[in-house]
């Protein structure tokens, strides 16, 4: 059992995902603090600031099976530092005197953000692969249901007719937008960080810009223009955006959610008999998955000004902020790839109960179509007078019951305008879905970048 649901044999799954907590574990963390440490004796070789073999043996070694954890980690204790137990243990693993070598100009947070950078790239990709896959399948909704009429609501109420596939595609367009934040972020996020004790690289004169131009080509990632050391808005915008991405799902959930209520009853997350809805009520068929994505988005989303506050930052170093990001980077990532996951598992087997969303349609004995009758009259009485005037019947039928139809044609002023055949086009839902098909085709004629 673990300590947090990230790490809980229990639970874990619900919050995080196997990617994930590979990408953030801690053998992962080492190796990528190695390998930035072996990239950068590789580029100190070639350019003969350090000796050849030296940095030869370095990247050799340069692997997280040399080195003991758990011995790390007491030696971590003991410093009250992560690298320096590092640096030693590889001076141990290494031949001759190449240890010596390793971490030339270099501070500890250049090596932990670097490694840090290039896990955010490996889970921005496996983000990257799954919100695609969410994308295919809302888009594949839309297209199915682009023109199953569907009650829309508004203020939590019945409103106007729609489709589902209208609403899939909004989902959809969203995601778009979502995918688009997370490309255009790369550029500003995966970028690297050596730049020495205050940020000057004053331990390696004159080469110290060629060295970190070097090293990040090297690793694949951006050079900073000046060090970001204490200029954390990367991280806060990396976290916002996973906020934001991780709050589309959490948007979709909530809809599938509220449409599975009993009474509405119009979709229904996939079902499989032996999911047990409650302990008591054998008769339950709740949805679980889509409640654990509507939770996890309000953790993902509160951590967002947890990262804000760390671009307050104090002058060239500050732990504080550090400390606060290596708890909720890994976290958030965690989650919001659990989101995502989850909800291609939803939108993959969503139940679209159609004939329940043509139910509803009538729910309101003709309430919904209130707005085509308006316009309707508004032709001869005017836009305000005929909201008025249906305004007044709307509000009888709602209290006192009957039919929209009925209680129009009763109605002098209605009736002396309106044949029934009129009164009854005006009441068919089907026929007042607007341009709803034609916005389906519009965002589906636009494949994801």
């Amino acid at each position: 059992m673990g300590a947090y649901v990230i790490d809980s044999v229990l639970f874990r799954d619900q919050f995080g995902t196997e990617a994930m907590r590979r990408i953030f574990s801690d053998e992962n963390t080492v190796q990528r603090w190695l390998d930035v440490e072996a990239a950068l004796a590789k580029v100190q070789g070639e350019m003969g600031i350090i000796p050849a073999a030296a940095a030869a043996e370095i990247q050799r070694r340069s692997q997280v099976r040399n080195i003991d954890l758990p011995a790390l980690k007491a030696e971590m204790d003991r410093t009250a530092h992560p690298i320096v137990p590092l640096l030693r243990a590889m001076k141990q693993v290494c031949e001759g005197d190449a240890g010596e070598y390793i971490h030339w100009g270099a501070t500890t947070q250049d090596i932990m953000d670097t490694g840090t950078i290039l896990q955010v790239r490996e889970a921005l990709d496996e983000i990257d692969a799954s919100y695609r896959k969410l994308f295919e399948n809302v888009c594949a909704l839309a297209a199915r249901y682009r023109d199953q009429v569907m009650v829309g609501r508004s203020h939590g109420q019945h409103a106007l007719p729609i489709t589902f596939g209208f609403k899939a595609a909004g989902w959809a367009e969203e995601l778009r937008r979502n995918a688009q934040r997370l490309r255009q972020m790369r550029e500003r996020v995966l970028v690297g960080q050596f730049s020495g004790a205050v940020g000057t690289l004053a331990a390696l004169g004159e080469a110290g810009m060629a060295v970190q131009q070097r090293l990040f080509e090297e690793l694949g990632l951006g050079c900073p223009a000046i060090t970001w050391h204490t200029s954390r808005d990367n991280v806060a915008e990396l976290i916002s955006v996973l906020a934001i991405a991780c709050g589309t799902a959490g948007k979709i959930a909530h809809e599938v959610f509220s449409l599975q209520k009993t009474e509405t009853a119009e979709l229904e997350e996939p079902f499989a008999l032996g999911k047990v809805g409650s302990s008591t009520m054998p008769h339950k068929r709740n949805p679980p998955v889509c409640e654990g994505v509507i939770a996890v988005n309000r953790l993902v989303r509160a951590t967002v000004p947890l990262a804000i506050e760390g671009i307050v930052a104090d002058h060239e170093r500050d732990k504080v902020v550090l400390q606060a990001e290596r708890e909720y980077i890994g976290r958030v990532f965690a989650m919001t790839h659990a989101a995502i996951q989850k909800m291609v598992f939803v939108t993959g087997g969503l139940s679209v109960r159609t004939q329940n969303m043509e139910r509803n349609l009538y729910a309101q004995n003709g309430l919904l179509m209130s707005e085509a009758v308006m316009m309707g009259l508004s032709e001869a009485l005017g836009r305000q007078e005929a909201h008025e005037i249906v305004y007044g019947i709307c509000m009888d039928v709602f209290e006192n019951g009957g039919s929209l139809k009925d209680a129009l044609m009763r109605h002098p002023d209605v009736s002396a305008r309106l044949s029934e055949a009129q009164i009854d086009r005006m009441l068919a839902p089907h026929g007042y879905v607007g341009h709803a098909g034609a916005f389906v085709d519009q965002v589906l004629a636009n494949p994801l970048d």
